[in-house]
């Protein structure tokens, strides 16, 4: 273990003491979720708050004394202060909580959730899509749960990639290194006064990381870096992006990632009752589990049969490219040291990585962390479904509906994804009747008293929210134009010419081809007619990055914006550059209609839609992932061959126009002689209760709990005596 001095450690000594915990509160995400908090920062210097992009650590940093001794002196500023702080340190101090009251244990425990990427807030881009997201979800949710949870992660110095759209409409990959010093993060400190630094055990050649630290309400996440001087060049890159296209680079983060990520907890003190995997990236965590246990006298079998049993895996990806998968040659050039410490032989360690679908020489993540976990589950039902089907030569002679792969639906954190304003509505109607509403919005009886907001109310909000979409990719181009002199067609198939009193359909995911973002583009003429009415007019916002290595998705993307600038579609097709955290809030909260036309069944999940409908947007998508179970004829549409016909796209095309004309738009555009399409917001109140407490990362994490957790720590427990 190695310690490198903390030279950057930044000086507040301008923040008066009155209010000096504004520098800790901004340093814990929790101020991200609840909006009081964010008001905290937003009231010292509301420009300020829009310059910083919603970072408060950047925005104290470069804030004027001044400013802040205003502020300090400041009653009714003083007054929020006080009561906001007072909740935050509540929160931080409660010992009672979800877990403690239903799953009291009196020894001390540990949930180590391990995940390749995190999707917290913009200022930290430690994510690619929804796998990030629902990692940073749960692990909000679990410190509103009050669960004994830390994470593992990477920080990656350029995050996922910062996307560019240039003038023939291909995607560009720009850099964007990420500045730990303005970010709501901190360095884990050795002997106080410099970081850790640890090199990975018993990993040749040696691999060096230092720890960095994000407080997510009562949840510690470590992050593992390895751009420091320790490490040699070809190092130093492991921990640059997010998913390397280069295999043996991949081999290295998941090294880093799993066994890295181990020791650090252990050198921290933190010794796991039980490990959750997020997806096959980090399963060597496993295997230095098992080395741990040998060290403690153990012999393989009963090391493994005791990790096996403490260890929950959610796998994600329903494509079997998409599990990663490693050459023997590779592993033996990192793991020959390695081998003859976990009690057993170079043969039996590889076997445990063994699939029948690949090459017999390859190592696949995915098999491993399978076998190697008691609980195993998909992301929704069909994603269960779809998971034990693939992998069912895991489990030969295994009836493929009781092979041992479950499914946990996934969820979204809804004080995160529930817009501000929307929250304040509820507020109104809810808490007379149920003052505490919100901590308890897993409860469909919560969401029954949805039908007493007025559709006014309602619709007033919702329009608020569409015009701050529109006017925000409208500033957004504006400034591009203004900083850096932006080709005027980019502006205008950017949204410059967006009307935020048309129909607004949203499509924003990673652009993969299962994802087929250009099929409502099958038949050119009848799209025209339907953006274009003159009575009704329709558009569309499209987001989303390719992977950078990933072309065909670049050509998707490609495709789209040039439509966007063509001029028969009126500017009404709108391709949304450089995707992120934020323009994600902005559209699940501003868009009339969500749009989702994956190829079934390569959809795993598909929270988006969960968070537009949370906010009353209506989903509109293929019977795939969670809409199979979310969609109950009143809450949104769906739309599908069923057959899989060889012309599918065409088919579903030709649906999803049809759905368009006769239902989708006439609904929006019959309006009652007091402006407000009453009917559509009867579809919109019943998407919210719908969704709301059923598709909750709360119900989510306490499935978790139930399922996975307490029994894993029931095993752990068993040890223990």
């Amino acid at each position: 273990m190695k310690a490198e001095a903390d030279k950057f450690r930044k000086d507040f000594s301008h923040v008066p003491e009155r209010i000096s915990g504004l520098v800790d509160l901004a340093y814990n995400l929790w101020w991200s979720w609840n909006p009081a908090a964010k008001m905290v920062f937003k009231q010292l210097n509301p420009q300020a708050w829009v310059e910083s992009i919603h970072n408060p650590v950047r925005m104290l940093t470069e804030l004027p004394a001044e400013t802040m001794t205003v502020a300090s002196k400041n009653p009714l500023y003083l007054r929020h202060y006080d009561i906001v702080l007072s909740r935050f340190r509540q929160e931080l101090d409660r010992k009672n909580s979800w877990f403690t009251e239903h799953f009291s244990r009196d020894h001390g425990l540990t949930i180590a959730y391990f995940s390749a990427e995190y999707g917290l807030q913009h200022s930290l881009p430690f994510y690619a899509g929804g796998l990030g997201f629902l990692a940073g979800d749960h692990l909000k949710e679990a410190s509103d749960l009050g669960l004994p949870l830390v994470g593992v992660g990477f920080m990656y110095s350029e995050g996922y990639l910062h996307q560019h759209i240039g003038p023939d409409g291909w995607q560009e990959n720009r850099k964007e290194l990420l500045n730990r010093d303005s970010a709501p993060i901190k360095r884990v400190m050795y002997n106080h006064d410099t970081q850790l630094v640890a090199r990975v055990p018993f990993i040749d050649p040696p691999i060096y990381i230092a720890v960095w630290r994000v407080d997510i309400g009562n949840i510690p996440l470590y992050l593992l870096d390895t751009d420091i001087r320790e490490n040699d060049p070809s190092n130093r890159m492991i921990s640059y992006r997010l998913y390397t296209g280069d295999l043996e680079q991949r081999l290295k983060q998941e090294i880093v990632l799993g066994i890295g990520g181990s020791y650090v907890l252990d050198i921290l003190g933190i010794r796991p009752t039980i490990v959750h995997l997020n997806e096959g990236h980090p399963a060597f965590t496993l295997l230095e589990r098992i080395r741990e246990h040998i060290a403690d006298k153990m012999n393989f079998e009963d090391a493994s049969k005791r990790v096996r049993e403490t260890t929950v895996f959610t796998t994600h990806t329903p494509v079997p490219a998409g599990h990663d998968a490693f050459p023997y040659a590779l592993m033996d050039k990192y793991f020959n040291p390695y081998y003859s410490l976990l009690g057993t032989d170079r043969q039996a360690v590889l076997r445990l990585g063994y699939a029948p679908q690949d090459p017999p020489d390859m190592f696949n993540m995915t098999a491993f962390a399978l076998k190697m976990s008691t609980f195993c589950n998909g992301v929704s039902k069909r994603h269960g479904e779809v998971a034990r089907a693939m992998w069912a030569r895991l489990y030969p002679g295994t009836d493929v509906d009781t092979i041992p792969i479950r499914h946990i639906t996934n969820g979204v954190h809804v004080p995160t994804w529930l817009d501000p304003r929307m929250e304040l509505l509820l507020n109104k109607y809810f808490s007379p009747s149920c003052p505490d509403w919100l901590n308890e919005h897993d409860s469909p009886l919560i969401w029954d008293m949805i039908n007493e907001l007025p559709d006014e109310e309602l619709w007033a909000v919702h329009i608020q929210l569409k015009r701050k979409l529109v006017n925000r990719i409208r500033e957004h181009k504006r400034r591009k134009w203004v900083g850096e002199g932006t080709d005027p067609v980019n502006v205008v198939s950017g949204g410059a010419l967006l009307d935020p009193n048309a129909l607004t359909i949203g499509f924003a995911r990673r652009f993969s081809t299962y994802k087929r973002a250009d099929l409502i583009f099958q038949d050119l003429e009848r799209l025209k007619r339907i953006i274009n009415n003159r009575w009704r007019p329709v558009q569309i916002i499209f987001a989303g990055k390719a992977h950078p290595a990933d072309d065909e998705g670049k050509r998707i993307i490609q495709k789209v914006y040039r439509y966007a600038h063509q001029q028969e579609f009126g500017g009404r097709v709108a391709f949304v550059e450089d995707y992120d955290e934020q323009m994600a809030q902005y559209l699940v909260h501003g868009v009339d209609v969500w749009l989702n036309n994956p190829l079934p069944p390569n959809e795993a999940c598909g929270t988006s839609g969960m968070k537009a409908s949370l906010n009353g947007v209506l989903h509109l998508s293929v019977l795939d992932g969670w809409w199979i179970e979310g969609y109950n004829g009143m809450n949104g549409w769906a739309f599908g061959d069923t057959n899989n016909s060889k012309n599918r796209d065409w088919i579903d095309s030709q649906q999803l126009y049809e759905i368009l004309e006769r239902e989708v738009v006439p609904l929006y555009y019959t309006v009652a002689d007091d402006g407000i399409p009453h009917m559509w917001v009867k579809k919109m109140k019943e998407a919210m209760k719908s969704t709301a407490p059923v598709f909750s990362a709360r119900r989510m994490v306490k499935e978790y709990v139930r399922k996975g957790y307490d029994p894993a720590l029931a095993f752990a427990a068993k040890y223990e005596k």
